[in-house]
């Protein structure tokens, strides 16, 4: 099989879907590896790292599309891109369709078959998209404590305060991975810390893991009652594969103190404060209601080394079964790849998707 790595053209995407190492095993099983050009400099990986590691160089961004069966990205395609596949073609990325339409309409007009990175499920996990949870649960404290900054518009409110002035207080809506790695940064600095939770033994289990962080069960009433001595609320909610719950109406913003800051990691599937909209991190913050939003939808972008290897050391396993075996075989080997098909022949194969869209489902194993 040939597989195609493109150069990310989001903007500020510095990512790349395969790391030369992963290359190098996939050439050393009898495929090929088709690179664009420059592919991998974000990320600090030369054009010369791929060559060496067998796989072939295109100068031009349709050539990679136009030689490969299976196309590996880290961002969903750009419109300019979707003439670019074709029927019969694998496409292996995060997409988090149910947040864009015309993102949905172009992929089903294409005939590709499309593969979601975050919704590839495993005994009840995440685990493609757990990775770059975990940057951007940690990123969102630092990127949050920036913001607070006086020059930066924020209350100049130091989350760790100092001896004799209280620390701020933070506020994480969701105890999943990337609440949870929020938390842990967050309780790191000295901030006081309430992460809201449904879930009773998911707030157990935090009790017992994150010593200083406090639970609090997730409730309309619960969330009013804490907003107003809030410094930094993190929206780090998930319904996989779905649009995000808008927990936070712009009546409830209102309640928050001018200059807090809100980092809303749920921004790919949509967000889950009413005033939030997708930024970049050219321009990564608005204010509205008087609180800076921060609502980056490639959060881990900014750290490409460190997100490029995590992502292929989750990814590699599944792209090897794909490109060994085909499709079906490899959902047949590794059944985590079936709910990770989103469209395929021009249909919905995701529930959730179709659901968000008001779209016909198909089952993919109908298909395969």
């Amino acid at each position: 099989m040939t597989i195609g790595v493109p150069r990310e053209i989001k903007p500020q995407e510095h990512r790349v879907a395969l790391l030369p190492s992963a290359a190098y095993q996939l050439v050393r099983r009898g495929h090929s590896v088709v690179f664009e050009s420059g592919a991998g400099i974000g990320a600090g990986f030369s054009d010369d790292d791929y060559l060496a590691a067998g796989a072939t160089r295109a100068t031009d961004h349709a050539a990679v599309f136009a030689a490969a069966d299976l196309i590996v990205k880290v961002k969903e395609p750009l419109p300019s891109e979707y003439p670019l596949l074709r029927r019969g073609q694998l496409l292996f990325t995060y997409l988090h369709l149910a947040a864009s339409r015309p993102l949905t309409d172009g992929l089903m007009a294409s005939g590709a078959t499309c593969i979601a990175y975050e919704t590839v499920e495993a005994n009840h996990r995440l685990p493609l998209l757990e990775p770059m949870s975990e940057i951007a649960g940690r990123m969102s404290v630092l990127v949050g404590g920036y913001f607070l900054a006086k020059h930066q518009g924020g209350s100049g409110r130091l989350l760790g305060g100092v001896p004799g002035v209280l620390p701020g207080r933070v506020l994480v809506l969701g105890g999943g991975v990337s609440g949870v790695n929020a938390a842990r940064m967050a309780t790191g600095l000295g901030a006081e810390v309430t992460i809201l939770e449904v879930d009773i033994e998911r707030m157990r289990f935090l009790d017992i893991t994150l010593h200083t962080a406090h639970t609090l069960y997730s409730s309309e009433a619960h969330l009013l009652e804490q907003l107003p001595e809030v410094d930094l609320l993190i929206g780090a909610v998930l319904v996989p594969g779905a649009r995000a719950p808008k927990l936070i109406t712009r009546q409830m913003l209102r309640r928050m103190r001018p200059g807090s800051v809100l980092v809303d990691i749920a921004i790919d599937q949509g967000g889950c404060c009413e005033t939030s909209r997708p930024t970049t991190h050219e321009n990564p913050v608005f204010v509205e209601e008087g609180v800076t939003h921060y609502c980056v939808a490639n959060m881990p972008g900014a750290y490409a080394r460190t997100a490029t290897e995590a992502l292929t050391n989750a990814t590699f396993r599944l792209i090897q079964e794909l490109a060994d075996h085909g499709l079906a075989e490899a959902c047949r080997r590794q059944p985590s790849l079936a709910p990770g098909i989103n469209v395929m022949e021009g249909r919905v194969t995701h529930a959730a998707v179709a659901a968000a869209h008001g779209l016909p489902f198909t089952e993919a194993g109908k298909l395969l």
